[in-house]
């Protein structure tokens, strides 16, 4: 067991769901407490870099939409994965992931021919049983299909992906905009999978969160979008042993780059994720060559974060989807989605940065979590931190919890702020340090002498004493820098 996942059950931030009941099904997590605070302040601190700062339109769709939504996007015909079977123990692989897995690198796209070859040329052999003996690889589509009505006769899908929505409700949304091209359309929400093999903790689930933003503009004015050229991002391209710094302005020179609104919103996004917490050592723009990219999309790239664990992992995926979603949602539902921009009809072109909200939650944590004499912290940066101060009294009796509680009251107007009178003030602090509150206030009784209290820093465990009138600017100088 990881130490993230370790500590995710000993301090309620994660867990496996129904865990009471034998034989639930794998893939599905719940967040307690600790896990939904730092989860919403990352989609909190999403909305404000990535939604308001763009002046976005936010929506929330529903989770559930008819088939066909599902067979003009494709998902019906098309969102399948290659399944292999153990002849000898029965249990079932993702084919290229097993493959993968064996040191054999394949793009996601292989066919199922070339994963039966591949396994039989490399002797590839079943991970339980050992056994190099596999029935030939099928394509699972991983859709939920549900039924709706009395009858069961009309069939729809639990949505595989969160973007749907806001395709379907761009027109009306566009309308009542009072907004140009481009325009910004948001959506956080669940999507479901049915995993062949769920695992990983949050990295591979059944069910997961999903932060959309859509990009809808004119192909016809680039110049509306605006980058800096010197800004560098770490690129991963398909040569390369590994990532290497290039300047946005060389990469659109050379066409690695296709578009000024792909140069803006790398750009943005890996500034986000800077400010997030992340290092730059810890990510990689990886790029979709070609022949790998989904068929709809005339740019695609994969950021990555590396974890110690589990290598690189996939937090996002940025498209350019051109015209498609619209075009085909258009000719299916047999409804103009061409909107009048200033003198021009079109039909919008799509940008998407796609993020996967359980994955920057894991990875993020897991880079974050570090040992210091011999405990562990969670150095966690303002914006995501579940608590900005914890506030201890060092005993519950002669005034010093009162006086404790009234540093509290004050505080929590205008921070994140957490009061606990149980316990030993060093099983305290060591609580706090691993859910990843930076600050702890003890109020003792030279507070009641002189009115100050004394301030731990997790992140060095120095210690200071500082006036209760001055706590406010202490706090605000060192978290709003």
């Amino acid at each position: 067991m990881s130490e993230l996942m370790n500590l995710a059950l000993r301090r309620n931030i994660f867990f496996p769901t129904a865990e009471i009941y034998p034989n639930t099904p794998a893939g599905f997590y719940d967040y307690g407490p600790i896990g939904v605070k730092i989860r919403n302040n990352i989609v909190d601190f999403w909305r404000k870099e990535f939604v308001e700062a763009n002046n976005g339109l936010e929506i929330d769709g529903c989770e559930i939409l008819p088939k066909p939504v599902f067979e003009a996007s494709g998902h019906v015909a098309n969102f399948a994965d290659p399944v292999v079977k153990c002849k000898k123990c029965g249990i079932f692989y993702r084919g290229d992931k097993l493959l993968n897995e064996a040191g054999i690198q394949v793009p996601e796209q292989i066919n199922t021919d070339d994963i039966d070859k591949l396994i039989h040329d490399n002797n590839v052999v079943c991970a339980k049983c050992k056994s190099k003996q596999f029935d030939p690889a099928f394509k699972f589509n991983i859709m939920f299909g549900v039924n709706i009505g009395i009858d069961n006769k009309q069939p729809a899908y639990l949505r595989g992906e969160a973007c749907q929505n806001i395709y379907l409700d761009f027109l009306r949304v566009y309308k009542n905009s009072r907004q140009n091209l481009p325009i910004v359309i948001a959506q956080i929400g669940k999507a479901f999978r049915n995993e062949i093999a769920p695992k990983n903790a949050l990295i591979r689930t059944r069910e997961f969160t999903q932060m959309d933003i859509q990009v809808f503009f004119n192909p016809n004015k680039p110049e509306l979008f605006k980058y800096n050229s010197k800004t560098k991002i770490p690129v991963f391209m398909p040569k390369d042993k590994e990532a290497h710094f290039e300047e946005l302005g060389a990469l659109v020179k050379n066409k690695v780059i296709k578009s000024n609104v792909e140069a803006e919103y790398l750009e943005k996004y890996y500034n986000f994720l800077l400010k997030l917490g992340y290092k730059e050592n810890e990510l990689r723009f990886t790029y979709i060559p070609d022949d790998e990219r989904p068929f709809y999309a005339e740019a695609a790239w994969d950021c990555e974060a590396h974890i110690e664990e589990m290598g690189w992992i996939e937090i996002t995926g940025i498209h350019s989807r051109t015209d498609h979603d619209l075009s085909v949602h258009q000719k299916h539902s047999q409804t103009s989605l061409e909107v009048l921009d200033l003198d021009q009809k079109v039909l919008a072109h799509v940008f998407e940065v796609s993020i996967g909200t359980n994955r920057i939650f894991y990875t993020l944590l897991s880079n974050r979590l570090e040992g210091m004499n011999d405990k562990l912290v969670l150095k966690l940066n303002e914006p995501i931190m579940p608590y900005h101060m914890a506030i201890f009294p060092l005993v519950n009796k002669d005034d010093i919890d009162t006086l404790g509680e009234k540093v509290y009251s004050d505080l929590k107007k205008r921070f994140r702020a957490i009061y606990d009178d149980k316990g030993s003030i060093g099983k305290r602090y060591a609580r706090v340090d691993e859910i990843g509150v930076r600050y702890a206030i003890t109020i003792d009784y030279q507070t009641k002498e002189d009115n100050t209290v004394t301030i731990r820093d997790s992140w060095t465990t120095t210690q200071e004493r500082v006036a209760i009138k001055d706590l406010i600017k202490y706090f605000e100088d060192r978290l709003y820098k």
